[in-house]
């Protein structure tokens, strides 16, 4: 979108547009461009089919406050979630953060969940349609007067005076995703000086960066939202006793670790428990398993089992009925002879495709079952249970 067409889409007559388009479905829109067309000017109803678009898949994302907001295709994909953000934004705010510069703001995803914390945002960005957007949306989710948006190099920008900076460097180039965090932009190590210019910081990077690069004395945090790991946040001024942090939502329950020895392997007992990926990826499976006084599968693999069943929101807990040797002919027997016809399969360290093992199974019945294949050290074994029900 050019930004002359999304200036076009602020005015009156662009207003009354996109509220022509509030719900539209794609079966409507050649009758309904057919006549909009007749209407207002082509241009302006290309730019607000396409916002109209954008704001349907934002909805995912940001809820009822997508019908009102602006984005742009990268913005879309790139920006924070609501609930994470509001997650971030309550840390700063329980910091006592008050002034906090937003550098690489997008489309204002984060800014607007800071100010309605409270916080006063400068939110910085190069580009220039963006910066409109992100001014756009401060405006019309009411927090205009806490933000400020400033179209800049972040490099330019002296931060002298805030209590907090919080960078989202952009990890996509044309070519797709970028994994080395020096050719973030700006790179890791110009936003970890950043972040340590001021009281507080957080610098947010890819879930999978390698524990390696976590910069001394700061605290790394996995976010995951129903049960998706969304990103990974480093933070620096919270004198964290533990190293790492992993934080479900919606909840929030937020678990510190990251300091316990490696935990016992062990035969599989009644029960399964399965890791949210955030724990996974902070390496605090440890913590789940001592929490559960149980033992791993395999010590390279993230199922932990035990004979006791012990609630916990950092892991889905399943109540085993069958753990055989892995062998399809015989899972075929069970599933044909139980009458199970919904199959949930996982798996974790087997050289097993789930789609294709359904196909196989030819599963067919009123009744379910979850399947886990894993690899232990007596060999792969299937595991065969429910849900107990007990994930907060």
């Amino acid at each position: 979108m050019e930004i002359e067409s999304f200036r076009a889409l602020l005015t009156e007559q662009g207003q009354a547009l996109l509220a022509e388009l509030r719900g539209f479905t794609a079966d409507q829109e050649l009758a309904l461009a057919t006549r909009l067309r007749r209407e207002y000017p082509a241009e302006l109803v290309r730019a607000a089919f396409e916002q109209a678009r954008l704001r349907q898949r934002a909805e995912a994302k940001f809820g009822a406050d997508a019908a009102s907001m602006y984005f742009t295709q990268h913005g879309v994909e790139q920006a924070t979630r609501r609930s994470v953000a509001e997650w971030r934004a309550g840390r700063f705010a329980a910091l006592g953060v008050e002034r906090l510069a937003d550098l690489c703001c997008g489309i204002g995803g984060d800014a607007i969940a800071l100010a309605r914390a409270g916080i006063t945002v400068l939110a910085v960005d190069r580009d220039e349609l963006t910066c409109e957007v992100a001014r756009a949306n401060a405006a019309a989710l009411g927090v205009a007067e806490l933000v400020e948006v400033r179209c800049a190099d972040v490099a330019d920008v002296d931060t002298n005076g805030f209590d907090a900076v919080f960078t989202d460097p952009a990890r996509r180039t044309s070519r797709g995703r970028v994994f080395d965090p020096e050719a973030y932009s700006p790179p890791l190590s110009w936003a970890v000086e950043a972040a340590r210019r001021t009281p507080f910081g957080a610098l947010k990077v890819a879930p999978g960066i390698p524990h390696e690069l976590v910069p001394e004395g700061a605290e790394a945090e996995w976010v995951s939202d129903r049960g998706e790991v969304k990103e990974a946040v480093l933070w620096f001024g919270t004198a964290a006793a533990e190293p790492y942090r992993a934080t479900l939502l919606p909840g929030p329950h937020s678990l510190a670790g990251g300091a316990l020895p490696d935990p016992p392997v062990g035969p599989v007992g009644r029960y399964l428990y399965e890791p949210d990926g955030a724990v996974i990826r902070g390496r605090m499976v440890a913590e789940v398993v001592a929490s559960v006084n149980g033992r791993l599968l395999d010590p390279m693999i993230a199922y932990v089992t035990s004979d006791e069943l012990h609630p916990t929101p950092y892991a889905q807990a399943y109540e085993l009925s069958d753990v055989l040797p892995y062998n399809v002919k015989k899972l075929k027997a069970l599933v044909k002879e139980r009458r199970i016809g919904t199959v949930v399969i996982k798996k974790r360290g087997a050289s097993v495709v789930p789609e294709e093992l359904r196909r196989q199974l030819k599963p067919s019945g009123p009744n379910a079952v979850t399947v886990i294949v894993a690899r232990t050290a007596a060999g792969p074994v299937m595991m065969l249970g429910q849900p107990a029900g007990l994930a907060m």
